[in-house]
């Protein structure tokens, strides 16, 4: 059934609302990929915060237009899914990552993030960046390291005075007897 131009300008408008809104988008080729591994790739996307759409390449490269992903307009080739990673950058290229290896006929073809075309061998280098939890964490260790050395160097200064004066008093206790 085909589509009307109302329905394509409200998914024209969705899409670019929501590419307007992502950190980074992952593009694969679905062909091959059964009903229900779709279905699971989709529950997995939505519970790692990352909203998948399935659109037509005429309607992508309009929806893309005044988003940092026109650069994967060349890349809009045959039957593609499209992932918006929304909270994390890293998401979407994990999601995909993750159901590729499961499912050989699922072939990822392009990512973008900050503007710019990644191509395919690069979705490790997205995959492997840690989420926002994770890099708050490294913060706080890498902030909180100085502190925490100046503290032990502090209580060191007492305990080597005491090992000094003990150490004193064992030497005179020693000529003593």
């Amino acid at each position: 059934m085909p589509i009307g131009l109302k329905e394509k300008e409200a998914i024209v408008a969705d899409v670019n609302e929501t590419a307007s809104k992502a950190l980074s988008a992952v593009m694969a080729d679905y062909r091959g990929v059964t009903v229900g591994e779709m279905t699971s790739l989709r529950r997995q996307a939505r519970e790692a915060g990352v909203q998948v759409r399935v659109i037509r390449n005429t309607l992508a490269r309009r929806a893309f237009e005044g988003t940092e992903f026109e650069c994967m307009k060349e890349s809009l080739l045959g039957p593609n899914i499209l992932g918006f990673s929304l909270e994390d950058p890293g998401a979407g290229a994990r999601v995909f990552k993750d159901f590729a290896k499961e499912n050989e006929s699922f072939e990822i073809r392009a990512l973008s993030v900050g503007g710019k075309l990644l191509p395919p061998e690069q979705i490790d280098v997205l995959a492997k960046l840690p989420t926002r939890e994770q890099a708050l964490a490294m913060l706080m260790a890498v902030m909180q390291a100085p502190v925490v050395k100046l503290v032990r160097t502090l209580n060191d200064v007492p305990g080597r005075v005491t090992r000094a004066v003990a150490a004193v008093r064992d030497q005179k206790q020693q000529e003593d007897e």
